[in-house]
């Protein structure tokens, strides 16, 4: 997919003001969804609706995504009821069914795959509610906006992070045995973040410089299953890798823990993205070479600025924020779009992510690593 940025840079999105909610960010996964009927802000504002995808494979929806979108919302006037799906499509479906009921003037969902998303998305048409898709493209639907970074580019880092990794570690190892662990078929990102990785990898593969073992996609982003599967792939290989590309900071910390089991980590690069607490101390310790850092208090902000828009009738301000575009394969159509900037993050930059307020130094600097987190001047 072909997509043109906006070219919004991090560093210029204020988010020191972000995480102010950012306790939250080391969410556990639990179920903080309210009743469908009880909305999650308190204003007299115009009603917007949002629906989150699950917490399972990643602590960002929850930690991140909802306060920051709920905080920016209000900034715009707007009074959001925020509910997260739990990765339960049927849930989705009724969530979005209660809120087009309930007369919401815009919906933003991200949803757990394009199918449900794009019939939410035509159930809202139908009520005459713009929809606005918030981090995920859903394919063959009719959403009028989409709002998410540039998800190839993030791929192509997350190549260029392995090239690093294995210049670093696997000096002059020719082939390189790389492993892919890729996010869930279902998720249009996943797909883009492994098209980007493409442009940097398939050159190597094709060279002979790399020698690809397997890719995998793993079902619902699931931790566990990418656990499992890369496992069954490296005992298969002879218990051999020289790098991992691993799609999120989840599915690396899964890798992680398969490569310690065989006394592999910190010896083999492995990708993530995110910048997940998680993720930076797996960095920070060496055994996760990278992750990719993506400001998402601008992928709020950007949301409730077009969210508000639309709220008022104003397609022509919807139209000057949504300046981007990306091609629905599937629908055969071009989404108006929102595309931010994200930015690889390796050890020596990891206090680049706490500088800007995204995470606490103190939620990765934990007791294993104060004396890193001193060198590098994380505090």
């Amino acid at each position: 997919m072909r997509s043109k940025s906006l070219a919004l840079i991090a560093a210029s999105t204020g988010l020191a003001l972000a995480m102010t909610a950012c306790g939250a960010n080391t969410s556990t996964g639990g179920d903080t969804t309210t009743d469908t009927n009880t909305d999650s802000a308190s204003g007299g504002g115009t009603k917007v609706g949002v629906i989150l995808p699950e917490t399972k494979s990643s602590a960002r929806w929850e930690g991140f995504d909802k306060p920051l979108l709920e905080k920016a919302l209000k900034a715009e006037g707007l009074d959001p009821d925020i509910q997260n799906a739990q990765g339960d499509v049927q849930k989705f479906s009724t969530l979005a069914d209660g809120m087009i009921n309930a007369g919401v003037k815009v919906l933003i969902i991200a949803t757990p795959n394009s199918e449900v998303g794009a019939s939410v998305a035509q159930k809202a048409k139908s009520s005459g509610i713009p929809v606005i898709d918030y981090d995920r493209l859903n394919l063959g639907g009719s959403s009028d906006y989409y709002v998410s970074f540039d998800n190839e580019k993030v791929g192509e880092l997350q190549g260029q992070g392995l090239v690093q990794g294995l210049e670093k570690l696997a000096p002059g190892k020719k082939p390189a045995e790389v492993i892919e662990i890729e996010g869930a078929p279902t998720d249009n990102n996943a797909t883009l973040f492994h098209n980007g990785q493409k442009k940097v990898l398939e050159p190597k593969y094709g060279a002979g410089d790399y020698k690809l073992v397997q890719s995998q996609a793993i079902p619902d982003w699931d931790n566990q299953q990418g656990g499992v599967t890369f496992e069954q792939i490296l005992t298969g290989n002879g218990q051999k890798v020289d790098g991992v590309v691993a799609a999120n900071d989840g599915l690396a910390g899964a890798v992680i823990t398969v490569l310690k089991k065989y006394g592999l980590n910190g010896k083999v690069p492995v990708t993530g993205q995110d910048a997940t607490p998680e993720g930076l101390q797996a960095v920070l310790r060496g055994d996760q070479f990278m992750t990719v850092f993506k400001p998402i208090d601008a992928e709020a902000n950007a949301t409730a600025k077009l969210a508000a828009a639309l709220a008022k009738g104003d397609k022509a301000g919807a139209d000057a924020l949504a300046t981007g575009s990306v091609e629905d394969t599937k629908g055969s159509r071009t989404v108006k779009s929102v595309l931010l900037e994200a930015q690889l993050i390796t050890k020596e930059n990891v206090k680049t992510v706490v500088d800007a307020g995204f995470v606490k130094a103190s939620e990765v600097c934990v007791t294993d690593l104060a004396a890193t987190c001193t060198e590098l001047g994380i505090k």
